[in-house]
């Protein structure tokens, strides 16, 4: 079978696993009654966000299901499954900074996959652990994992599988808005948040660059975002160095945010499938000013007069005098009292435009964007609320729906 790939990635923030033997099995994959050319070959990946509050994030991975119909449920006929021959134990925080690991591949009918569906090995006595996280600070504990996990996280797909040939997607397993305190309990609960993105090429899809050393090994958070919503989202590396993968191509913001900074936006920022963006270089960092005053914006989310089980969620959102508007912090509620909070700085966020080959960052401020930020709220089942406000010091907002 031709090798050549229609590559899309599906990014669970992990380490890159060391490959694991994977078995296709179900719903038609490696059919002996379906000819060889109208066979295709799914290979599937795990990538990651940065996490807020964890210094470790293991999921147990057994499996990743497909299949054609978008509403058939786990017991349905149909479905093709990459099976790992073991489960592998995978800390999504080592999967950051353009890192992710191959999870498996199956061949099946060609055609297009509209539902697919992680599989994860369940806490049990023999293996309590299986799925927890290490809060910052704090011992490692296992994560209360939904009910419904057992039969799969779901995702809508959407992918298509070209005859002869291989379609690479990745999943991208957001581990900052993924986990979820619950009260003084202790606990922390998985209400996954997952998206999957087509790797086209390995020749681009990334942006690269570094950021003030000061701020290196996970000061500072780097996102390319499209009208305000983050697409891919890395801390730094030791070196202070970024890489966003995979990133579909386009045209971003590239926002840098870091405590005691200002907000950082480099507008314009093109990402193809055929070769790295670069944001300049080793010797040309990016250096956020210093936001010496800041504030923390803090609340409760509730609905219908409750705190408990909002899966409520806010982030603060900041526009630019002429734009964009960019994510600059996200907090989730926790699911037994509703509160969060999020910490931003008051001085003017600063914008530069994308350059190729930048031998230099001139950054422009506006004083007039200095602490101006409105805030989104979102609860399960209920229509977004917004709050504009003008921070001079920590403030209470609070949202009820």
């Amino acid at each position: 079978m031709s090798r050549t790939s229609h590559r899309a990635a599906l990014h669970f923030g992990v380490p890159a696993l060391v490959a694991a033997a994977l078995t296709a099995c179900g719903g038609g994959g490696g059919d002996p009654g379906v000819p060889i050319n109208t066979m295709g070959t799914l290979r599937v990946s795990l990538t990651d966000a940065p996490a807020c509050g964890f210094d470790h994030v293991y999921v147990t991975v057994e499996k990743v299901r497909v299949h054609s119909n978008a509403s058939a449920e786990s017991n349905d006929a149909g479905w093709t499954d990459i099976t790992l021959a073991t489960p592998q134990r995978i800390d999504l925080l080592s999967l950051s900074n353009g890192a992710m690991t191959t999870l498996g591949q199956a061949q099946l009918p060609a055609g297009t996959y509209q539902q697919l569906r992680l599989v994860l090995l369940a806490n049990t006595a023999a293996n309590p652990l299986a799925n927890s996280v290490v809060v910052t600070g704090g011992g490692e504990q296992a994560v209360d994992t939904p009910s419904a996990m057992q039969s799969g996280l779901k995702l809508n797909a959407g992918m298509t599988v070209e005859s002869s040939k291989v379609a690479d997607f990745a999943i991208d397993f957001d581990a900052c808005k993924s986990f979820v305190r619950a009260g003084n309990s202790g606990k922390v609960l998985l209400k996954p948040v997952l998206a999957l993105i087509p790797l086209i090429s390995d020749a681009g899809q990334r942006v690269t660059g570094y950021v003030d050393p000061a701020l290196a090994n996970g000061g500072a958070t780097v996102s390319v975002q499209a009208a305000g919503v983050p697409v891919r989202a890395t801390p730094t590396d030791a070196t202070g160095k970024f890489v966003l993968y995979p990133v579909p191509a386009g045209t971003y913001d590239l926002v840098v945010t870091a405590n005691g900074r200002a907000n950082a936006v480099v507008t314009s920022v093109p990402v193809t499938t055929t070769a790295y963006t670069n944001i300049g270089s080793d010797a040309v960092r990016l250096v956020p000013p210093a936001s010496p005053a800041s504030a923390l914006v803090s609340g409760t989310v509730k609905l219908a007069g409750s705190t408990a089980n909002t899966e409520g969620s806010v982030r603060a959102l900041q526009t630019l005098t002429g734009g964009p508007t960019v994510e600059v912090g996200y907090a989730n509620a926790d699911s037994v009292s509703g509160a969060y909070s999020v910490r931003l700085p008051l001085a003017a966020p600063v914008a530069t435009p994308y350059v190729a080959n930048a031998t230099a960052f001139a950054w422009t401020g506006v004083p007039a964007d200095a602490a101006k930020y409105r805030f989104e709220a979102r609860a399960v089942g209920a229509t977004p609320k917004t709050q504009d406000l003008t921070l001079t010091g920590d403030a209470l907002l609070d949202f009820s729906f």
